[in-house]
Protein backbone atom coordinates (compact mmCIF):
# COMPACT_ATOMS: atom_id res chain seq x y z
CA UNK A 1 0.00 0.00 0.00
CA UNK A 2 1.41 3.19 -0.95
CA UNK A 3 -1.09 5.61 0.58
CA UNK A 4 -0.04 7.25 4.09
CA UNK A 5 -1.62 6.11 6.33
CA UNK A 6 -3.27 8.96 8.55
CA UNK A 7 -2.19 7.48 12.29
CA UNK A 8 0.03 5.02 13.97
CA UNK A 9 -0.60 2.40 16.40
CA UNK A 10 2.22 3.53 19.47
CA UNK A 11 1.74 0.00 21.74
CA UNK A 12 -0.45 -1.92 23.28
CA UNK A 13 -2.60 -0.93 25.48
CA UNK A 14 -4.47 -3.83 27.08
CA UNK A 15 -4.99 -7.48 27.08
CA UNK A 16 -8.77 -9.13 28.23
CA UNK A 17 -9.38 -12.52 29.69
CA UNK A 18 -12.52 -13.43 30.01
CA UNK A 19 -13.89 -16.32 32.39
CA UNK A 20 -17.24 -17.44 34.17
CA UNK A 21 -15.49 -16.61 37.58
CA UNK A 22 -13.52 -13.45 37.84
CA UNK A 23 -12.15 -14.13 41.71
CA UNK A 24 -10.44 -17.47 39.66
CA UNK A 25 -9.04 -15.06 37.11
CA UNK A 26 -7.42 -12.82 40.22
CA UNK A 27 -6.37 -15.78 41.96
CA UNK A 28 -3.65 -16.59 39.12
CA UNK A 29 -3.08 -12.55 38.05
CA UNK A 30 -3.33 -10.70 41.53
CA UNK A 31 -2.50 -13.06 44.40
CA UNK A 32 0.20 -15.21 42.61
CA UNK A 33 1.44 -13.51 39.88
CA UNK A 34 1.27 -10.22 42.10
CA UNK A 35 -0.16 -7.68 38.58
CA UNK A 36 -1.17 -4.66 39.95
CA UNK A 37 -5.35 -3.98 40.54
CA UNK A 38 -6.66 -0.78 39.68
CA UNK A 39 -9.96 -0.75 39.60
CA UNK A 40 -13.26 -2.26 38.29
CA UNK A 41 -15.73 -1.66 35.66
CA UNK A 42 -19.64 -2.98 34.97
CA UNK A 43 -21.45 -2.60 32.04
CA UNK A 44 -25.15 -4.00 31.47
CA UNK A 45 -25.10 -3.09 27.78
CA UNK A 46 -21.51 -4.68 27.47
CA UNK A 47 -22.38 -7.97 29.98
CA UNK A 48 -19.39 -7.59 31.62
CA UNK A 49 -18.03 -7.15 35.18
CA UNK A 50 -14.69 -6.81 34.70
CA UNK A 51 -11.18 -5.81 36.75
CA UNK A 52 -8.62 -3.63 35.29
CA UNK A 53 -4.98 -4.23 36.27
CA UNK A 54 -1.79 -2.95 35.11
CA UNK A 55 1.44 -5.10 34.37
CA UNK A 56 4.24 -2.84 33.96
CA UNK A 57 5.18 0.84 34.76
CA UNK A 58 4.48 4.56 33.22
CA UNK A 59 2.34 5.32 29.84
CA UNK A 60 3.40 2.26 28.29
CA UNK A 61 2.48 0.04 30.63
CA UNK A 62 -0.31 -2.97 29.68
CA UNK A 63 -3.85 -2.75 31.06
CA UNK A 64 -4.67 -6.24 31.97
CA UNK A 65 -8.42 -6.96 32.08
CA UNK A 66 -9.92 -9.60 33.85
CA UNK A 67 -14.02 -9.83 32.62
CA UNK A 68 -16.70 -12.43 33.82
CA UNK A 69 -20.49 -12.16 32.13
CA UNK A 70 -23.11 -10.41 34.39
CA UNK A 71 -25.16 -12.88 32.41
CA UNK A 72 -23.59 -16.26 31.43
CA UNK A 73 -24.43 -17.53 28.42
CA UNK A 74 -25.79 -14.39 26.87
CA UNK A 75 -24.08 -12.20 24.14
CA UNK A 76 -21.94 -9.98 24.35
CA UNK A 77 -19.72 -12.92 25.22
CA UNK A 78 -16.68 -11.85 27.33
CA UNK A 79 -15.37 -15.27 28.69
CA UNK A 80 -15.48 -16.82 24.94
CA UNK A 81 -13.11 -17.14 23.63
CA UNK A 82 -10.58 -16.74 26.86
CA UNK A 83 -8.50 -14.47 25.30
CA UNK A 84 -11.08 -11.89 24.24
CA UNK A 85 -9.35 -9.11 22.65
CA UNK A 86 -6.50 -7.24 22.66
CA UNK A 87 -6.06 -3.16 22.51
CA UNK A 88 -4.00 -1.20 20.60
CA UNK A 89 -2.86 2.17 21.14
CA UNK A 90 -3.83 4.91 18.42
CA UNK A 91 -2.35 8.27 17.83
CA UNK A 92 -5.60 9.41 16.55
CA UNK A 93 -8.36 7.22 16.38
CA UNK A 94 -11.28 9.29 14.92
CA UNK A 95 -8.53 9.19 11.25
CA UNK A 96 -7.53 5.81 11.82
CA UNK A 97 -11.86 4.77 12.28
CA UNK A 98 -12.77 6.95 8.96
CA UNK A 99 -9.25 5.44 7.20
CA UNK A 100 -9.78 2.04 7.80
CA UNK A 101 -13.81 2.29 7.23
CA UNK A 102 -13.26 3.34 3.56
CA UNK A 103 -11.02 0.46 3.01
CA UNK A 104 -13.54 -1.74 4.22
CA UNK A 105 -12.66 -2.86 7.53
CA UNK A 106 -15.74 -4.14 9.72
CA UNK A 107 -16.19 -2.85 13.42
CA UNK A 108 -18.69 -3.96 15.74
CA UNK A 109 -21.50 -2.02 16.98
CA UNK A 110 -20.88 1.01 18.76
CA UNK A 111 -18.44 3.36 17.23
CA UNK A 112 -16.24 5.38 19.29
CA UNK A 113 -17.11 5.62 22.82
CA UNK A 114 -15.89 6.28 25.88
CA UNK A 115 -13.77 2.78 27.09
CA UNK A 116 -13.66 1.26 30.67
CA UNK A 117 -10.45 3.25 31.24
CA UNK A 118 -11.59 5.88 30.22
CA UNK A 119 -10.30 6.35 26.80
CA UNK A 120 -11.87 6.84 23.89
CA UNK A 121 -12.27 2.93 22.01
CA UNK A 122 -13.58 1.10 18.92
CA UNK A 123 -13.51 -2.65 18.08
CA UNK A 124 -12.45 -4.15 14.65
CA UNK A 125 -14.89 -6.88 14.58
CA UNK A 126 -13.16 -10.79 14.49
CA UNK A 127 -15.09 -11.27 11.38
CA UNK A 128 -15.71 -9.37 7.97
CA UNK A 129 -19.07 -9.15 6.09
CA UNK A 130 -20.26 -8.19 3.01
CA UNK A 131 -20.05 -4.56 3.80
CA UNK A 132 -16.79 -4.59 5.12
CA UNK A 133 -14.86 -7.87 4.61
CA UNK A 134 -12.01 -7.00 6.12
CA UNK A 135 -12.62 -8.03 10.15
CA UNK A 136 -9.65 -9.54 12.36
CA UNK A 137 -9.64 -12.94 11.31
CA UNK A 138 -10.93 -14.37 14.54
CA UNK A 139 -9.41 -11.83 16.74
CA UNK A 140 -11.62 -9.02 18.25
CA UNK A 141 -9.01 -5.94 18.35
CA UNK A 142 -10.15 -2.49 20.47
CA UNK A 143 -8.81 0.43 19.09
CA UNK A 144 -7.54 3.22 21.90
CA UNK A 145 -7.15 6.73 21.28
CA UNK A 146 -4.06 7.07 23.66
CA UNK A 147 -3.00 10.17 25.60
CA UNK A 148 -1.73 12.81 23.63
CA UNK A 149 1.69 12.59 25.48
CA UNK A 150 2.31 9.04 24.09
Amino acid sequence: MSETRPFRVLGVQQIAVGGADRERLRSLWVDLLGVTPLGTFRSESENVDEEILRIGEGERGVELDLMQPLRPGERPRVDEPPLHHIGLWIDDLASAHAWLSARGVRFAPGGIRRGAAGHDVCFIHPKGSADAPQGGEGVLIELVQAPHSA
